[in-house]
């Protein structure tokens, strides 16, 4: 079944008949829950999204294991007892910062701005005004898609990249809420070029740094206290593109309400580095965002699934964290 219409410009979701199917009513159930809690005032949800995001934590078990496993590798000299209260807070942070990504596909963009701050706004706005190609290197936060959505709500065209969810129907609905002001949404298993020519086009790139894609075109570079297979495509992206690159850093504070963006100048010296150096300045760039703020990061994910040859995958590892 197709959820979605293809071409050879960008993904649009499509709604399907078949997600009336009882198989779906469970997503719908939870589709349902999150538009009601978005609802709500941010300062009445929060306490409870928080409280509920701690236990959802202590309860998904191979999910909480990653995470621990990810900050054992990359967090080191942090004890036990610290790390576990940095996934605890993580758990926390992240059904707050997508509740509030449901509000604004639901809701008013301008009420969303105003518990919006900006740090380094003047950065992006002087690019536009040179009507520069931009592709925002983004880290992989809770809150990731806000900041584009909202730009977007602003008339500047946005594209991204994504992968699909497994859930049809939840993909469909996230999607849309992507594209709610426009933007295109380009399916990584449709390759990058669609990606490019939006780019060239003047649509502003949202391009996520640090998923792990295998070692075949990797570089094995420094990530916090350990290394990563490091994919150093945005060389390659800034001079096809012809594009400035500019770090920016969603972080969602669940005790103010309030969502900081942090942009950083435009990355410089990357036209002639090689890929070692490209690859190990995308993890500069990710480290000096999540360091201060490192629950807003999303540790659940396989970072460091592919090693050197002859060291085993961390989380097939299992005298670490043992599955209980």
């Amino acid at each position: 079944m197709e959820n979605n219409k293809k071409s050879q410009v960008e993904f649009i979701p499509i709604f399907q008949k078949a997600f009336l199917h009882p198989k779906y009513w469970g997503a719908w159930l939870g589709l349902g829950a999150m538009a009601g809690i978005a609802m709500l005032p941010a300062r009445v949800r929060d306490p409870f999204l928080g409280r509920v995001g701690r236990l959802a934590g202590k309860l998904a078990k191979s999910a909480r294991r990653r995470a621990q496993i990810n900050l054992f590798y990359c967090l080191p000299e942090l004890p036990e007892s610290q790390r576990e209260q940095i996934i605890d807070q993580m758990f926390a942070t992240a059904p707050q910062a997508m509740v509030m990504m449901a509000e604004l596909g639901m809701g008013s963009a301008e009420k969303i701005r105003q518990r919006v701050d900006w740090h380094g706004r003047e950065i992006i706005d002087q690019l536009r005004d040179e009507q520069q190609n931009v592709i925002f290197l983004v880290p992989h936060g809770w809150g990731v898609d806000i900041p584009a959505m909202l730009l977007a709500s602003e008339g500047q065209k946005m594209a991204a990249m994504f992968h699909n969810q497994r859930n049809q129907l939840i993909d469909y609905a996230w999607n849309a809420v992507r594209r709610r002001f426009g933007g295109r949404m380009h399916a990584r298993n449709d390759g990058i070029k669609p990606f490019i020519a939006s780019v060239r086009q003047g649509y502003w790139g949202y391009y996520l740094p640090d998923q792990d894609h295998g070692a075949e075109h990797s570089e094995f570079v420094d990530f916090f206290a350990t290394y990563k297979a490091t994919l150093p495509a945005i060389g390659r992206l800034m001079k096809v593109c012809r594009a400035k690159v500019v770090p920016l850093f969603p972080v969602y504070n669940g005790d103010t309400h309030r969502l900081e963006v942090y942009i950083r100048p435009p990355m410089e010296g990357l036209l002639d580095a090689d890929d070692n150096t490209l690859a190990r300045r995308m993890n500069e760039e990710v480290e000096v965002f999540v360091r201060p703020h490192p629950e807003q990061y999303t540790w659940i994910l396989k970072l460091l699934k592919t090693r050197k040859e002859g060291e085993v995958e961390p989380y097939e590892r299992a005298e670490l964290f043992p599955r209980k």
